[in-house]
């Protein structure tokens, strides 16, 4: 029996069916009931190793089942997980467990090889019990007993840490309660029309919250099957498209970029494909009408961590372009000025959101979390606009704002008509220090064909048609690549110097 509310770690109950796939994995089938059974053993084992209630328990593990498995059974014992990416460093992994008062990890062998790290170095530096999976630990838990227990006390109680520099500062964890999760999952579940008989794929790095709750829990919520990928590779990826029959992906631009780059060269098509999503990055226009001339409903989404994280979706069926969509089922949107006032259609200011995905605050930082959560409204730091059909328009961070001799730029603007350029295939654009005039802009960007010659005149001259003269970068910088996160978002405080 399913209690009134659902937890985390109880969420593929919902509409259980034993022997459904719930997951595809390389060459596996695994279905509800196997999914019920590790979870249990999981739990069970985790249980009997010692993780009490309000524990937290770093997981560093990449896309595995397992994964899925330690982060449910986790939580089934009312204690709270800390998902982290599987490339952090070992000083990286210090702050974090010491910061959040961690008592354990599971780390997997993959890992630890990755960094060349003993289970005794990290246990060390960290301060933690260490437990390593791989093969023998695997079998150790497959021993454990299967009693099916959930001591989660309520919806509100904390089941995930995730950490994030959040709206401004460094990274800090954002407490997620179950109910955040879970009804985020339902949130979109239901904003998007899932059925059950749909199929979702996760090559989104799985400790990341995108990944998690739309990839993850809102398949498993809603009873369907999600192919979980190790990494994401371009001919990989579309050979699991087609051989699965996904229904609905979701990824980040530059994925989907490369994914319609094969399908035009190879004329392939995803017939089964209900919608594709994307969000964590600006989206050039130019994804858009490739996804609609190649056959894909587009369905750009907004969020952030603290927002579980979805905040706005498109409608399937009726996007609109570099519309990043409407507000979610059940969740309340405003666009602000500075001092929080309403702003009408058209507009530009700070999107602010309340609802059941607003995240419970930063752990240990009340002073941040009452800024940001002031008035009861979570301050996504987010310059937006909305039509007066009720579609949102990402315009920037507000802090990556530039402004010169007191006039706003939004990078995203002078970013768009980069893209258009016919050399240039990606583009970041920021303010540096000006004596003079405050700030000034400066492009980067990554050219098709790097060895032809590349002139920062002839660019300005062609961006004179469309831009004011104030936005034109004072320079430009050509890159191999842009640093990205691991969500594919282009972190422009590396480019800063920051």
């Amino acid at each position: 029996m399913l209690k009134e509310w659902t937890s985390v770690g109880q969420i593929y109950k919902e509409h259980y069916q034993a022997e459904k796939a719930a997951i595809w994995f390389k060459d596996q089938t695994i279905t509800y009931k196997e999914l019920d059974d590790k979870v249990l053993a999981f739990a069970n084992f985790l249980r009997k190793f010692g993780v009490l209630p309000g524990d937290k328990v770093i997981l560093d593990m990449g896309n595995t089942p397992a994964f899925l498995y330690a982060y449910l059974g986790t939580v089934r014992n009312g204690a709270i997980i800390v998902p982290v990416n599987p490339m952090l460093t070992l000083p990286e992994l210090t702050f974090i467990a010491g910061d959040s008062d961690a008592k354990y990890i599971i780390i997997s062998e993959s890992v630890l090889a990755g960094h060349k790290l003993t289970p005794e170095a990290v246990a060390e530096a960290l301060s933690v019990e260490t437990l390593v999976f791989g093969d023998e630990l695997a079998a150790k838990i497959d021993q454990a007993p299967r009693k099916d227990f959930d001591l989660a006390k309520n919806e509100e109680t904390v089941s995930t840490f995730l950490y994030t520099s959040g709206t401004t500062g460094g990274p800090k964890a954002a407490m997620l309660m179950h109910k955040n999760l879970v009804g985020n999952a339902g949130q979109a579940e239901e904003f998007w029309g899932v059925e059950n008989d749909d199929t979702f794929m996760c090559v989104l790095p799985m400790f990341h919250v995108y990944a998690f709750t739309l990839c993850v829990l809102l398949p498993l919520k809603a009873g369907c099957t999600v192919s979980i990928v190790e990494t994401f590779t371009p001919k990989g990826v579309v050979a699991e498209l087609i051989d699965k029959g996904i229904t609905v992906f979701n990824g980040v631009p530059t994925m989907l970029m490369m994914i319609t780059d094969i399908m035009k060269k190879e004329e392939i098509r995803f017939p089964k494909m209900r919608f594709a999503a994307y969000g964590g990055a600006s989206t050039p226009l130019v994804l858009y009408n490739t996804l609609i001339e190649l056959g894909l409903q587009p369905a750009e989404g907004f969020g952030l961590t603290e927002g579980s994280p979805a905040v706005l979706l498109q409608p399937i069926g009726d996007s609109r372009a570099l519309s990043c969509g409407k507000a979610i089922s059940g969740l309340e949107c405003r666009i602000v000025d500075e001092n929080d006032n309403d702003l009408p259609a058209d507009e530009v200011g700070e999107l602010i959101f309340r609802g059941v995905n607003m995240m419970k605050g930063y752990y240990n930082r009340p002073e941040e979390t009452a800024e940001v959560m002031r008035g009861g409204w979570m301050h996504t730091g987010d310059l937006v606009k909305r039509d007066k059909d009720g579609y949102f328009y990402h315009v920037d961070r507000k802090k990556d704002m530039i402004i010169v001799s007191g006039l706003n730029i939004y990078p995203r603007e002078v970013e768009e008509l980069l893209y258009k350029h016919p050399r240039i295939k990606d583009a970041a654009v920021i303010g540096e220090p000006d004596k003079l005039r405050g700030e000034a802009v400066v492009a980067y960007v990554v050219l098709n064909d790097p060895e032809n010659p590349f002139d920062h005149k002839d660019l300005l001259n062609w961006m004179r048609e469309s831009l004011a003269a104030y936005k034109l970068p004072r320079r430009t910088i050509v890159l191999d690549e842009l640093p990205r996160n691991s969500s594919g978002k282009i972190l422009k405080r590396i480019l800063r110097g920051e």
